[in-house]
């Protein structure tokens, strides 16, 4: 441990403890205290020698020497008090008392001592305080024009120094004094070494955490001008700091988020704190020229503190930290979307129950109704006629209920991937004209002109010719039934390249806008539930939706509302079905039985039960009374 490090030690420990936690400040008080106390040791250890060597010592020598004591008792305040400026006063007034005594006793401003007074404003420049700077050089003033009254006055002692003595004083004080600007000198290049050491530590510190933060640090003008950012905006952006200065930054704004980044800006000049969230252009390493990428921005902003006493004309400023928030935004609208559909599927359930609430009971109701009927038939003395009216209506509300579950279970095998395509050779022009011939009584029904276009030179093409039906007899009827009367349905076929291209148009009510962006949805149907007046469970288009994609082809639906409806399909003239393991089916699909059949298998099946019935009863008891 050196003598240095010892010394330092010694005073740390007398430091205030408001000086112990600042660099600056610790250095400050110790420049303070270090020559006072060296000075006034040194002086006092070397008194003895003094008096040995002069003999009695005068009145001055003794003033001097006693105010010696002065430095010890500055440092004793301030390690005390730890007021640097208050502890800089005192030390200026006792340096001025001591150099107006000896100069009043050697000459007056002639005195050697007068010299001195040029080292009061040096020492009290180190105390970094204008008050304090001021004070000191009034106060040598004063001391000065003191001086030269008294001189004027007579007020000096009549005993003069002879001029040898004169010229040896003199250059005493001339040589003390630069000696003790030299220490005053080193002391203030010392403070100012350590505060560029704590500057440039400090600069280096937040340098550092400038570099390493990822967000981005601004200090910006109230109009948006940024004038500093962090380095941090060169990984954010792709851009260098340089380029985001003035108003760089603002240009690369989102122009829709314009507005809200200035208002922020503008708020937070004014003493708010605000936050914003906006886009910024950025532009990644090797993009090509033209490509726009944008990322969310989260902006928090505050107003800058400043001293506003010192230049109240300056304009306010505002320090913002951004910080990308684009993975949460993509997670927020994810999370909006799985809401979404979450919505659209609680109302395509509500839709469904509706639906089917519908398309079963009715059904249902008629098979209900009529077989009462027929039950009571010599109640109601119905006839033959009538009975067999009344079957007929019961078996086409079988059939009806029999294909409204066939369509639910077969949409079901296509959404679990269920549903086999046969592919084969088949003339689609022959199952085209097939379909429009059963569905071609409907549309006569209806007041609809059923038109079909059908080249006779249609190729064969391979695919499921049961799925082809479907398709076409799903989109057919669709049109027929919402087609008004007078209206008319086109179907026509073509050969497109390696694909056959389906056209069925009509000239009904039409898709809405809103509504055409979900035909297709399984149990969707345009318009409001309540608004039907057609039946329908909603599946038809999407079975032939699945049922083209299981195909790869191509369903295109194009429609204005009030004008009609015009639907494409694309088929391939050529499917070969993927090689895939075959995968048993869960879901059984019903099939209609002929009627004959099913009468007799019913009645068998009857007989049967009763006959089990008669054998399981128990024989009867007889009870007496």
């Amino acid at each position: 441990m050196t003598v240095l490090s010892i010394i330092r030690d010694c005073l740390d420990a007398l430091l205030h403890p408001s000086a112990r936690y600042d660099a600056l400040t610790r250095a400050r008080h110790r420049a303070f205290m270090a020559p006072r106390l060296l000075g006034s040791l040194a002086a006092f250890a070397a008194f003895p020698v003094y008096l040995a060597m002069r003999g009695a010592p005068s009145a001055v020598e003794v003033a001097a020497f006693a105010w010696l004591i002065a430095p010890i008792m500055l440092s004793w305040f301030l390690s005390r008090t730890g007021r640097y400026e208050g502890a800089h006063v005192l030390s200026s007034l006792a340096l001025s008392g001591l150099i107006m005594a000896v100069a009043v006793t050697t000459g007056g401003i002639e005195s050697f001592a007068a010299v001195w007074l040029v080292v009061v404003p040096l020492e009290a420049a180190l105390s970094a305080s204008r008050r304090v700077a001021a004070f000191a050089s009034l106060l040598a003033l004063s001391c000065a024009g003191m001086l030269i009254l008294v001189s004027q006055l007579g007020w000096l002692p009549v005993e003069e120094p002879s001029a040898a003595q004169r010229g040896v004083l003199m250059a005493f004080g001339v040589a003390s004094a630069t000696l003790y600007a030299a220490g005053l000198a080193f002391g203030a290049e010392s403070l100012a070494r350590t505060s560029v050491a704590l500057l440039s530590r400090e600069e280096e510190r937040y340098r550092l955490l400038a570099r390493n933060m990822s967000d981005v640090i601004s200090r910006h003008q109230r109009n948006g001008a940024v004038q500093f950012i962090s380095p941090a905006a060169e990984a954010m952006l792709g851009l260098s700091v340089t380029q985001l200065h003035g108003h760089g930054l603002f240009d690369r704004v989102h122009v829709a988020d314009r507005p809200a980044y200035l208002t922020a800006l503008s708020d937070a000049a004014r003493g708010d704190v605000r936050s914003v969230e906006f886009r910024l252009r950025r532009e990644p390493a090797g993009s090509e020229r033209g490509q726009v990428d944008f990322i969310w921005v989260e902006m928090r902003c505050r107003p800058l503190e400043q001293d506003r006493d010192r230049d109240p004309a300056r304009e306010p400023e505002v320090v913002a930290v951004m910080r990308d928030v684009t993975d949460r935004k993509h997670s927020e609208q994810a999370l909006d979307q799985a809401r979404s559909a979450a919505e659209a599927a609680d109302a395509a359930k509500t839709r469904f129950l509706a639906t089917m609430s519908h398309e079963l009971r009715t059904p249902l109701n008629a098979i209900i109704g009529f077989s009462e009927m027929i039950a009571q038939e010599q109640t109601l003395m119905l006839g033959a006629a009538q009975r067999k009216e009344y079957a007929q209506l019961i078996n086409d509300s079988g059939q009806h209920l029999l294909s409204v579950v066939n369509g639910i279970l077969d949409m079901s095998k296509m959404e679990s991937g269920n549903f086999e395509i046969a592919s084969e050779p088949f003339a689609p022009r022959a199952s085209l004209l097939h379909c429009c011939n059963l569905l071609a009584l409907k549309a006569r029904e209806n007041g609809v002109d059923l038109v079909t276009d059908a080249p006779q030179d249609l190729p064969v093409m391979t695919g499921d010719p049961r799925a082809f039906k479907q398709i076409v007899l799903n989109l057919v009827a669709n049109a027929v039934k919402f087609t008004e009367r007078g209206g008319q349905v086109s179907v026509s076929a073509a050969v497109t390249g390696s694909q056959l291209t389906l056209r069925i148009s009509d000239t009904g009510v039409g898709i809405a806008p809103d509504d055409l962006k979900r035909i297709g949805a399984p149990f969707f149907q345009a318009g409001k539930t309540y608004q039907r007046r057609h039946e329908g469970t909603g599946l038809g288009l999407s079975i032939v939706k699945s049922l083209v994609a299981l195909h790869l082809g191509e369903l295109t639906v194009q429609s204005r509302l009030g004008e009609g409806t015009a639907v494409t399909v694309k088929l391939p003239l050529v499917y070969t079905p993927p090689q895939a393991k075959p995968v048993e089916s869960k879901v059984t699909t019903l099939t209609p039985v002929p009627r004959q059949e099913f009468h007799k298998e019913l009645h068998k099946e009857l007989h049967e039960e009763l006959n089990d019935q008669r054998h399981d009863q128990p024989a009867p008891v007889k009870k007496s009374a």
